[in-house]
């Protein structure tokens, strides 16, 4: 290995450029503009590997460790963005995940492997020093297997009271030694200010290494900017690489931004042409500390599923099924299910019920350990009542890929009544949940392992991506409109692949010749 500079903590070994995706704000479409890039420069001939050096996100993934023995977690992006570069994802494409969890509290992940909880000041303090040394490591490992990195910042690019201590955007830049592309939104409106703003704002060092604009989420003719695009590369000496159209390809959600307010509704898959006649609702509560939000995300795809995201203290008499989703704090959020109301109005409701890991742990009668998960110092507190478990929890975190027989009742009640096979997920929690004392064993199924519940019309499991597997989702929804009673539309083939329409959404609107990349590695694929 060459001599490594102290600055960068780049060594003088060639390795593998890096492409930054930069932001001039969050939600701009980084991740998206990412993933398209991955899956258009893989399809070029390159081995393309995503990387964030730092996330902050609830939504996450099992991955092989690089570090470590087994698995480990990083955010659901970068497993995205590996998916599109079609390349298996590790622990090192997202060495630094930070989750938080309330109370101005974040878990901290190293390399996949959950450390402790900090409040900010504690953790820039105390542990960005561990952190970067992670990051940097993790990129020199993914630079020497690679033809290119495609990395992802984090939120605005030009931050002055973070600049020292931003991982994702201004030190990526420096110890990669980084291109950085810069994604603005005009949905948002100020395009041209947020753009020359952030130019001004940035490190010299970083603004040098600005090697192009892209304009996301334009409606309408891009014809109508032209003198705008001209006026901005003038104005700044830096060309716009394209303007790309507001067009979602359908990629998952990388955290609960998109999600709607605690208070307010919001549906997924309205658009789908059904009548709402011949449609069915899935009632999803909101969650305060919601985590892994995109396990709902493949039922919205289903011809006549509605997926609601609604309040917690929202009537449940319009939906015909319900599903508890994940939570980064069980604890502090089964207290605010409880002020809303939320176990009263589960109780009557008569429909399918899924409760999915923090869901499922809401459900059962007891949390034991509560001072553990929650950022109270409760050390019990009482669950919903619909599962007969209780959960117990401890510092110990489970993080595993796992795949499960599904041996499904052929109760009629069942959430997955008649559905058999092998499905595929992972588990990511604290806290190990098992029958409480004085109930009999034959009178709960375990339809998904020894870590499963399902009893009187509710199912509780641990497991992550459930409704990605076929088998699981067409039980789930055939159940849904058998409840409700209304006759299951036709479906049509669904053939829209997101990473293929996000790599479309790339080529067709971006002139990538500005870029300084790596010649093409292999054959080309054809579009």
């Amino acid at each position: 290995m060459g001599e490594r500079d102290g600055r960068t903590g780049r060594s003088d070994d060639a390795a593998a450029p890096t492409l930054l995706v930069a932001g001039t704000a969050s939600h701009v479409g980084k991740s998206t503009v990412a993933a398209g890039l991955c899956r258009h420069l893989a399809d070029r001939g390159l081995s393309v590997a995503p990387y964030k050096a730092q996330n902050m996100s609830n939504n996450a993934r099992a991955v092989p460790s690089t570090t470590g023995e087994g698995w480990g977690e990083i955010g659901v992006s970068q497993y995205v963005q590996a998916r599109a570069a079609r390349t298996p994802a590790t622990t090192d494409c997202n060495p630094v995940l930070l989750k938080p969890r309330g109370d101005g509290e974040s878990q901290l992940v190293l390399d996949g492997e959950a450390v402790d909880h900090y409040a900010a000041g504690e953790y820039y303090d105390e542990h960005w020093g561990d952190a970067r040394t992670a990051a940097v490591e993790a990129h020199r490992r993914l630079a020497a297997e690679h033809d290119l990195i495609v990395a992802e910042g984090a939120g605005a690019a030009a931050e002055p009271n973070l600049a020292h201590r931003d991982l994702a955007n201004v030190e990526t830049a420096r110890f990669a030694d980084a291109q950085i592309v810069l994604v603005a939104d005009i949905e948002r409106g100020g395009v041209f200010a947020s753009v020359v703003g952030t130019l001004e704002l940035l490190p010299d060092d970083l603004r040098e290494r600005v090697a192009g604009i892209v304009v996301t989420k334009f409606r309408g003719d891009p014809e109508l900017l032209a003198d705008g695009i001209d006026w901005l590369e003038e104005r700044t000496g830096v060309p716009v690489l394209g303007v790309l159209p507001y067009d979602d390809p359908g990629l998952p959600e990388e955290d609960s931004v998109a999600l709607p307010d605690t208070g307010e509704r919001h549906v997924l898959g309205a658009d789908d042409g059904v009548s709402p006649e011949q449609s069915v609702t899935v009632a999803v509560p909101r969650l305060p500390r919601v985590s892994n939000a995109t396990d709902v995300e493949p039922l919205a795809r289903v011809p006549g599923v509605r997926v609601a995201w609604v309040p917690l203290g929202a009537s449940l008499t319009d939906a015909d099924a319900v599903v508890l989703p994940g939570t980064k704090n069980t604890v502090d959020d089964l207290l605010a299910c409880r002020e809303a109301g939320l176990p009263d109005a589960l109780a009557a409701f008569d429909g399918p019920v899924v409760g999915l890991c923090g869901g499922y742990q809401l459900l059962g009668q007891r949390l034991l350990g509560a001072d553990v998960e929650g950022t109270g110092d409760v050390e019990a507190v009482d669950g919903v009542g619909l599962l007969p478990v209780r959960t117990t929890f401890s510092p110990e975190k489970r993080v595993e890929a796992v795949e499960r027989e599904l041996s499904a009742t052929e109760d009629a009640g069942h959430p997955l009544a008649g559905a058999t096979g092998t499905v595929a997920g992972y588990e990511i929690h604290m806290g190990d949940s098992r029958l409480a004392d004085g109930v009999d064993s034959e009178s709960v199924k375990r339809p998904l392992g020894p870590e499963s519940v399902a009893f009187d019309g509710v199912l509780g499991t641990y497991l992550h991506g459930l409704f990605e597997n076929r088998t699981a989702r067409e039980a789930f929804v055939a159940r849904t409109f058998a409840a409700a009673g209304v006759d299951r539309p036709t479906e049509a083939a669904d053939e829209h692949d997101p990473y293929e329409a996000a790599a479309a959404l790339v080529a067709d609107n971006l002139d990538l010749s500005p870029l300084e990349l790596p010649e093409t590695g292999g054959e080309v694929v054809q579009r």
